[in-house]
């Protein structure tokens, strides 16, 4: 167990991530009260999805930047040494063969801070999510 010396919360991993004052009600807060020298790779991200999905609604579920229309699109995340992006095991697997570099999971892929955040990987990942997901 561990306890978070600003707030006394206490988890079941050490250093585990989590928000020691009130959760963010926007995604332009939730990049705020992340470490400034991977804010600029969040603001990027939110941009480039915000681009290509201009009718979603912006929110934060499950404590991460969310697009949503009429059901979850996509999410992101920061985390310590990379950037979570969420499109769940379909999108995962249709896309695939683009991620043969980056560190995947069954509806997550990782995009390591120490690399150029692929952009335009990222914009089509989140185009073919709205259009599969927001039917």
């Amino acid at each position: 167990m561990w306890t978070c010396q600003e707030c006394g919360k206490t988890f079941k991993n050490t250093n585990q991530s989590h928000y020691c004052v009130q959760k963010p009600q926007t995604i332009e807060e939730y990049i705020l009260n992340q470490r400034e020298e991977i804010q600029a790779y969040l603001i990027q991200v939110h941009k480039t999805i915000k681009a290509v999905l201009p009718d979603v609604t912006e929110k934060i579920s499950w404590s991460m930047p969310t697009y949503w229309k009429g059901k979850n699109i996509i999410h992101f995340a920061a985390h310590k040494n990379h950037l979570g992006l969420y499109p769940g095991p379909e999108g995962v697997e249709h896309f695939a063969d683009k991620l043969s570099d980056y560190s995947r999971t069954k509806g997550a892929i990782q995009f390591p801070y120490n690399k150029p955040i692929p952009l335009d990987l990222i914009a089509e990942i989140a185009k073919w999510c709205y259009e599969e997901y927001a039917k």
